[in-house]
């Protein structure tokens, strides 16, 4: 009888439920519910919807009753940094506000008054982002200081939905490394550093390392999805899951999680707190096994998400990447990176804008804004190849380019040329895979990390681009 495993996945532009089971010896991946996801403007601010967002969960469970195939256990993955505050009676406090939010600008500053950043990288070692949690809760301290003293449990998203499920409240490892408040050598909350920072110590709860069994399903829950099961802790933090799915053992080959982000490193058996690491701008964030993911985020697909979105979805990801290729080399570049890219009113404009102020052709076609997009990404790649190999001292042949992006074979052969490594692309839903090896490794059908990654690579397909590939 066939053992199922339910990763509940969601994204910042999507969610999806997929069951997960072993058959033959290898892993059968089943994508049962979809649902969208998105950012919801209030008042000027970003915020989630995480009623709807329940609902949702909610919804997809349904469907495993409906088909009849109940699983044993579940988990929920998110992305990183986001959090509700809730008081002593478990009601969210204000807001839930959305990464890309405005509130964190200059609260970076307001940090480094207190600690500066180069103590900072080396107390946590994870990387300088705008909206990294330790950022958003001091603009809580600095524009909502009512919420942050009544707030009783701080949970990370994928925390709180399982808390809803379960009744009950405890934090994972993985996800919690993002906030830059956890040490990276106790693997624990840095409550000296968070009182430093005024932030109240006793809201944080002790993180737990996937694998951890949160509670069976709640009364309520089971009366309403129909049945009952386990919920397990994953990687809760999506590139956490993602990388677990890399299908190959840790230091052969660096990885690309490619989706709205692209998180681009290799995995260290100890966090790199240099400074060369700093100026660098990677990140040590938990993984799994409390191994650490050397990364650096690069801002990914969100740039042609976004452009296709702005010409109204009439194009799918692979026509755009055709219309890309059939553009030749359009010779203009962006950086990426840059901050003006992460949350502008219209991306189309904002690159077309960066041409023009750096002297470079403005791009005009969906297929020469594409082109821009994939073979600026293409070039960062290359740059950050050179970095990783740079501060590790170590030469890497290969790179594994796992989720969505594994299936966009023009980017990853622009990658495989601009840094002259073979790209090994799959699989698709890493995230969704890894989730679901968590729990079939907490349950005994896989033995270890090692034995479920070799089962990926016998269970996806996965595709391979040299160098010199057309």
């Amino acid at each position: 009888m066939r053992r199922y495993y339910l990763a509940v996945d969601i994204g910042a532009s999507s969610g999806r439920h997929m069951l997960g089971c072993i058959q033959d010896g290898k892993i059968q991946l089943e994508e049962i519910y979809r649902f969208e996801n998105g950012m919801t403007e209030k008042d000027g601010s970003l915020l989630w919807d995480t009623e709807r967002l329940f609902s949702e969960i909610i919804n997809g469970m349904k469907k495993c009753a409906a088909l009849g195939k109940i699983p044993e256990s579940m988990s929920v993955d998110t992305w990183a940094v986001d959090y509700v505050l809730l008081d002593s009676q478990d009601r969210v406090l204000g807001s839930t506000y959305a990464y890309r939010d405005g509130r964190t600008q200059d609260m970076d500053q307001r940090v480094y008054d207190i600690i500066d950043r180069d103590a900072l990288y080396a107390r946590t070692g994870i990387q300088k982002q705008c909206f990294n949690t330790i950022y958003q809760l001091m603009a809580d301290r600095v524009q909502r200081l009512e919420v942050l003293e009544r707030a009783e449990t701080f949970l990370m998203l994928p925390d709180y939905f399982q808390f809803l499920l379960t009744g009950n409240k405890m934090s994972e490892y993985t996800n919690g490394t993002s906030t830059q408040l956890v040490s990276p050598e106790t693997k624990q909350w840095d409550r000296e550093l968070i009182t430093m920072l005024g932030y109240p110590e006793e809201i944080f709860l002790p993180l737990r390392t996937p694998g951890t069994v949160v509670g069976k399903l709640a009364e309520s829950v089971e009366r309403e999805v129909g049945f009952s099961c386990s919920v397990v802790m994953c990687g809760s933090h999506d590139t956490a899951s993602a990388v677990m799915a890399v299908p190959r053992e840790a230091g052969d080959a660096m990885y690309i999680s490619s989706g709205t982000w692209s998180l681009m490193g290799v995995e260290l058996p100890e966090a790199d707190c240099s400074a060369e690491s700093r100026r660098a701008n990677f990140t040590n964030e938990g993984g799994y096994d409390y191994r650490f993911r050397y990364l650096k985020n690069i801002m990914g697909l969100w740039m042609i998400q976004s452009v296709r979105h702005e010409l109204g979805d009439a194009y799918s990801f692979a026509q755009l990447c055709d219309m890309a290729q059939e553009t030749g080399d359009f010779p203009s570049r962006v950086d990426v990176n840059d901050a003006c890219f992460l949350a502008p009113k219209s991306m189309t404009e904002e690159i077309r804008q960066y041409c023009e102020r750096t002297g470079q052709k403005t791009p005009q076609t969906p297929g020469e804004l594409a082109c821009v997009i994939y073979r600026s990404l293409a070039e960062s790649y290359g740059e950050t190849v050179r970095e990783i190999e740079a501060n590790t001292g170590k030469r890497y042949e290969s790179i594994s380019v796992i989720g969505g992006g594994a299936n966009a074979a023009y980017l990853n052969r622009l990658t495989a040329q601009a840094t002259g490594k073979t790209v090994y692309a799959g699989p698709g839903e890493a995230t969704a895979i890894g989730n679901i090896m968590a729990q079939m490794i907490a349950a005994g059908e896989l033995d270890s990390l090692a034995q479920a990654r070799k089962c990926v690579y016998e269970s996806f397909e996965i595709k391979e681009y040299m160098r010199n590939s057309k």
